[in-house]
């Protein structure tokens, strides 16, 4: 299972990664590299689905701790790292360098269609949940 994971990440390199020849990240090739860097955007975008979930989950259950305002500026924390990259995540703009592909989703393990519509789709559910608060602590 492990070495199939491995493969699934290093691609090429997962023989040589095995035997140690692989000693520096210079010999990995290009989609290994990239293969890394979808896997960890995707584990980020998952800790940010669970930042949303929590946010929504505390507020319509009316339990607004210091959770709620750590992960209320995690999210506006992204939101300016985005504006600084001018809209672009900083992970994609890294994985550039491993890929000439022109689909949406080339440095993240998402379907095109929600790696297209990412931003838009979390920030309005980010938008609904600012404004329920808002309702709610009135």
């Amino acid at each position: 299972m492990i070495k199939l994971f491995n493969e699934f990440i290093f691609g090429d390199n997962v023989s040589q990664l095995y035997r140690g020849e692989i000693k520096n990240e210079r010999q990995m090739t290009k989609a290994g590299k990239l293969n890394i860097i979808k896997l960890v955007h995707t584990i980020i975008w998952v800790f940010f689905n669970g930042v949303i979930f929590y946010l929504y989950y505390a507020i319509i259950k009316n339990k607004i701790d210091i959770w709620v305002w750590i992960c209320i500026g995690l999210v506006l924390l992204e939101g300016i790292i985005l504006l600084i990259f001018k809209r672009f995540c900083p992970i994609t703009i890294i994985a550039r360098k491993y890929s000439d592909s022109t689909k949406d989703n080339f440095d993240i393990f998402l379907p095109n269609w929600l790696a297209k519509y990412n931003k838009l789709i979390y920030t309005g559910l980010f938008m609904i949940s600012l404004v329920i608060l808002l309702i709610k602590m009135m």
